[in-house]
């Protein structure tokens, strides 16, 4: 029952930042293409060509949508030369969608 409260009053407490960055998370995860970029990103960093190779998109494609996610953190990059390297940049989001596969393919 205490673990229900705090729960709550967390909920409560939600400020209007808090409430468009969450609103914003959920977003990007209800999105087809960016949750294929993210599961790529799972194991590892890839180069804009790569992901645009490897799930068959156009390279402006997954240039806005890679943007998207940079915006709200979920992803970071590195520069190398003239080409862009991408990774996941937080565990938890990865965690959550990682959980949400998981229930969509559970039996």
């Amino acid at each position: 029952m205490e673990q229900e409260e705090q729960v709550t009053n967390v909920l409560h407490e939600l400020d209007s930042e808090t409430l468009f960055i969450v609103s914003q998370t959920f977003k990007a995860l209800s999105d087809p293409t960016r949750i294929r970029i993210l599961t790529l990103l799972f194991d590892g960093e890839h180069s804009v060509n790569d992901i645009a190779e490897r799930l068959s998109l156009l390279q402006s494609t997954v240039s806005h949508q890679l943007r998207f996610l940079k915006n709200l953190r979920l992803v970071k990059y590195r520069r190398e030369g003239t080409s862009m390297y991408y990774s996941h940049d937080d565990e938890h989001v990865i965690d959550l969608l990682k959980q949400t596969i998981e229930h969509a393919q559970h039996t």
